[in-house]
């Protein structure tokens, strides 16, 4: 762990292969399949739950709240209501919008990747199709 200065302010610069170390979290719950997505889908702004899961194919409801409030809970998304009508909106916090670049590259390359992959398991793929 190291303390350096980034532009103006000072941070922390921690090291990801420490066992102890607390970025872990924060990678875990950045990488995890479905925030890889719900990262891509709010990346141009807020959407309302009912969005969110249309746009995820195959998240049910039960998952998609559970990793909505992971990702809130590690500040990676604001969770806003507004009473009328009343409607629910995700949307990125500025912790979260640093992610959009990263994953996109990510989902690109996974969207690229599929053949190469199929080719060397002998058509399956991690999903099984």
């Amino acid at each position: 762990m190291t303390d350096l200065l980034h532009g103006s302010r000072e941070v922390t610069l921690f090291d990801v292969y420490a066992a102890d170390c607390p970025a872990r979290d924060l990678l875990s719950l950045a990488t995890g399949r479905w925030a890889v997505l719900v990262v891509g889908a709010l990346q141009d702004g807020p959407l309302r739950f009912g969005a969110l899961r249309r746009r995820l194919e195959g998240i049910s409801a039960k998952v998609l709240t559970e990793k909505l409030r992971e990702m809130e809970d590690g500040g990676l998304l604001d969770r806003r209501v507004d009473d009328r009508p009343l409607a629910v909106h995700y949307e990125l916090t500025p912790l979260g919008r640093g992610l959009v670049e990263p994953l996109a590259a990510l989902r690109a390359w996974a969207e690229t990747s599929c053949d190469g992959a199929r080719d060397r398991t002998g058509g399956a793929t991690a999903t099984g199709g």
